[in-house]
């Protein structure tokens, strides 16, 4: 049985209407300043105003900063550091979804210990003690509230570079799932293939131990059973919270399995040609199951069989990839390069950079320059 190390040091605190209980949550910090990280679409949604509320009403100072995107950049972190050397915050709040947590760490890493991001790139690099985080996660995604990783692309080559150190585990991850209800069905379709993927991938890794396979399982319960449904039934909240629990409890399992060859591959689409990070790897999933599942049929058959007992072991790789595909579809995601407009004449260079990408290095089938090749053929 795999051996593991880990230290959980965040308190999650679920329910629907549980976000209204951020100024409290916060306040136990007794921080003189808090520095909320959340992106503009959050301004524009009323969650920032609806958190600032909450937060004033506990008699806290708050401060903001907006100024990032999707996957965040090191020049976006550098301008979130020079915001809270403006302010001074002894707390910082990441509103939002991947992107917002993983700014709101990344400005933590350089902000609490100097430098700049890039010397945070690796795992245990935190040279100091960092200010207290709360996560109040608004998609069902990433499952980064649940993680010690920032996820950081470099401003010039847009290389992905995971940051991770126990320091940088979110104190709090306040999970609420009406804070979902107001996502647009594409993002509720992205972040949601994310978390899939998350809980797929962390089921099969190298690293896969007991403690990550059970979360793994779990999340893939819940959120196989609730895709569809909070696809065309966006109210659902019961549905929404499957989802956020369902995220959350992969994001858990990605914090001692780690991930596999299709973030590895789906990475150098991102970078290339902007294609969104939940479109990318769903579009590569499917390849990378029937791959593994010629040497790892059975753990795929457990895995399903969280939602069908009876599928067999030699039917369950094939079963779970053509399930990732009729759910890609059913959100009107491309299921082939094509479909995105790449010509298939990148893909040697997208197999130069998926070798160099960290993720892959977990894959129980290791990654070679051959077997990489034939994973993007095969979406052509």
């Amino acid at each position: 049985m795999q051996s593991f190390d880990t230290l959980n040091r965040t308190r999650f605190v679920f329910g629907s209407g549980v976000s209204s209980r951020l100024g409290e949550l916060a306040a136990e910090f007794k921080p003189k300043c808090v520095l909320v990280v959340t992106d503009a679409g959050l301004v524009d949604a009323g969650h920032f105003s609806s958190a600032v509320d909450s937060l004033r009403a506990a008699g806290l100072n708050v401060e903001s900063f907006h100024e990032f995107g999707e996957n965040p950049t090191s020049a976006m972190v550098d301008a979130g550091v020079a915001k809270a050397a403006e302010v001074k915050p002894d707390l910082l709040i990441g509103l939002g979804g991947g992107s917002s947590m993983d700014c709101c760490k990344g400005i933590n890493f350089v902000y609490s210990g100097g430098g700049t991001i890039h010397d945070y790139h690796g795992v245990g690099k935190a040279t100091a003690e960092m200010l207290p985080m709360i996560a109040v996660p608004t998609t069902s995604g990433t499952g980064s509230e649940a993680q010690s990783f920032a996820l950081i692309s470099d401003a010039v080559t847009h290389t992905k570079m995971a940051c991770g150190d126990p320091k940088a585990a979110c104190r709090i991850a306040v999970l609420d799932p009406t804070l979902t209800l107001t996502l647009p069905q594409r993002v509720t379709a992205l972040t949601g293939i994310d978390a899939i993927s998350h809980a797929v991938e962390t089921y099969v890794t190298s690293r896969r131990n007991p403690m990550s396979t059970t979360y793994s399982r779990r999340a893939f319960g819940l959120l196989a059973s609730s895709f569809s449904r909070v696809l065309t039934h966006p109210e659902d909240v019961e549905a929404r919270a499957s989802m956020q629990l369902g995220a959350c409890f992969a994001g858990m399992a990605i914090e001692t399995s780690m991930l596999g060859a299709a973030h590895a591959t789906a990475n150098p689409l991102t970078a290339k040609h902007d294609i969104v990070h939940g479109q990318a790897v769903g579009l590569m999933l499917p390849s990378v199951i029937r791959m593994n599942g010629t040497r790892h049929a059975d753990w795929y058959a457990e895995l399903m069989r969280e939602i069908d007992p009876t599928v067999t072991e030699n039917d369950a790789p094939d079963r779970l990839a053509e399930l990732i595909v009729q759910w890609l579809k059913e959100a009107g995601m491309a299921t082939s390069l094509g479909e995105l407009s790449i010509p298939s004449s990148g893909i040697d260079v997208f197999v130069e950079e998926a070798l160099k990408q960290w993720t892959g290095t977990f894959n129980p089938i290791p990654l070679d320059a051959d077997r990489t090749r034939q994973l993007y053929r095969s979406v052509a």
